[in-house]
């Protein structure tokens, strides 16, 4: 995974701040989307969310009280067979993990695959992302 400058320091620091009991459980996350999606990249979002790159946004965590949240903003394209999405959104969706064995899931495997699929045959530009703006704008 390629690391934006200074990503990787910055999502140690998120973690962190947020959360350092939960770190291995980021940790092992980080690593499966290293694994799965080499060419991906790390940086940390205009909200200050760990965000996983490859063509557009692929993925990205939010570390919780108890859980981290392992989301993908285009969940609702993805096939979800076994069920461990959750959510309501429009487009997002995501996935508790509380422990590192949850992040072994072949599930979860599949279902970067899939959004890295989704990204190379409709890569996301940044029409595609939501923009932030105030009424009457």
């Amino acid at each position: 995974m390629r690391e934006d400058a200074g990503a990787g320091t910055a999502i140690d620091a998120y973690v962190e701040k947020k959360n350092p009991k939960l770190k291995p459980v980021t940790d092992a996350v980080r690593a499966l989307v290293r694994n799965t999606v080499p060419k991906s990249s790390e940086t940390i979002n205009s909200w200050g969310l760990p965000t996983f790159l490859w063509n557009g946004t692929l993925c990205y965590l939010m570390v919780g009280k108890n859980h981290v949240t392992f989301g993908f903003p285009r969940g609702t394209s993805l096939r979800d067979p076994t069920k461990p999405l959750e959510g309501t959104g429009k487009n997002l969706r995501h996935v508790k993990l509380r422990e590192i064995s949850e992040v072994h899931d072949a599930n979860l495997r599949q279902l970067l695959l899939q959004a890295k699929k989704l990204n190379r045959e409709q890569p996301q530009n940044p029409g595609m992302r939501s923009k932030r703006t105030s009424p009457g704008r």
